[in-house]
């Protein structure tokens, strides 16, 4: 058997969309069947070669919901036609941090579309089945589902997990891609208020249409901005992009003891950023990395999006087919809001 898939067979080269085999499950994994899949910056990075678990030829694809096609047969709790999405760490569930219940950092954690195929493709296999895979509520659509498994919940755990932002406080979010857009819908729902940066028009204005109470050009004086904004700075701080620029701008709109909160990637080759740890030290600031979510603890999220307090199906803006997804992967940040492929 075999099934289309988008690969790309040098970093930075053409991405076709072609036949590869169809995958199997390992005997505690499942294979799912796509219903949809989203183009993330993640994504973009895989394929500039900016991720050193990426072998070539190579399928991308990591933000995924679907159907349950195949099932290995240590699998205890999913069957055949479960609707599911899950986490972008496939944790193992055994190591240290799995069992302190910190599954997103797993030390044996795989990631599909970055140490194995993708998922855009028809079929992705998953691996410890049990530990990673996440029931769909009733209704919520593939499209909405597939951006769950990283832009949303990566933002959801950064803003109220490690960022812990509390009602009334100012929160200053970074890039307003679908990490940003996620986590201000997320720190609106919180109580915060939120003042939203980026330099695209069109990302602004969906900002300001989750809840954002004030926009900035990222092209200007950003700190300065925020600080007059803010009456002094914003009390969390999150760099949803990764760029120097952004992580530095994040770091210098906090006021004393504010948190700044790296959501971004920062890979090596594009740069890393001055942090000023005199700043740091004076106002006494706190430096925090979020590095996604874990399945076991996507219930609070998803019991949010039930009653209507958080809303990903509106950051999704344009649903494609995979002939499309090249040219979509290639442009990441060119258009504002969440890309989803969502036929095959």
């Amino acid at each position: 058997m075999r099934v289309r898939a988008l690969v790309f067979e040098e970093f930075g080269g053409p991405l076709t969309v072609r036949a590869v085999p169809d995958p199997t499950p390992d005997r505690d994994g499942v294979v799912v069947r796509v219903g949809a899949s989203g183009i993330c910056r993640s994504d973009w990075h895989g394929w500039s070669g900016h991720d050193p678990d990426v072998v070539l030829p190579h399928v991308p694809g990591h933000e995924l919901a679907g159907t349950v096609a195949a099932v290995g047969d240590r699998v205890r709790t999913w069957a055949v036609g479960d609707r599911v999405t899950v986490p972008f760490v496939c944790a193992c569930g055994h190591c240290g941090p799995c069992r302190d219940g910190a599954g997103q950092v797993c030390a044996n954690q795989t990631q599909p579309g970055f140490t194995h195929w993708g998922s855009l493709a028809e079929c992705v296999a998953l691996d410890a089945a049990d530990v990673n895979l996440v029931a769909l509520p009733d209704g919520m659509p593939f499209a909405t589902a597939a951006g769950l498994g990283c832009r949303f919940a990566t933002a959801f755990r950064a803003v109220t997990g490690v960022g812990r932002v509390r009602p009334g406080e100012w929160v200053a979010v970074h890039g307003c891609g679908g990490v940003g857009l996620s986590a201000v819908q997320v720190a609106v729902a919180a109580g915060a208020r939120v003042v939203a940066v980026d330099i695209a028009p069109g990302a602004l204005e969906l900002a300001r249409a989750c809840g954002a109470e004030h926009t900035v050009d990222g092209a200007g004086d950003v700190p300065g901005a925020i600080a007059e904004l803010t009456g002094g700075g914003a009390h969390v701080s999150l760099d949803a992009l990764g760029a120097a620029v952004t992580c530095l701008n994040s770091i210098a709109g906090l006021r004393p003891r504010g948190r700044h909160v790296q959501v971004g990637l920062l890979p090596p080759v594009l740069g890393r950023p001055e942090i000023p740890m005199e700043r740091v030290i004076a106002g006494e600031l706190a430096l925090l990395g979020s590095h996604g979510m874990a399945a076991a603890d996507y219930p609070a999220m998803l019991s949010l999006i039930t009653a209507g307090r958080l809303r990903p199906e509106l950051l999704v803006t344009r649903e494609l087919g995979l002939d499309d997804a090249g040219a979509a992967l290639a442009a990441v940040g060119q258009e504002p809001g969440i890309a989803v492929v969502t036929s095959f």
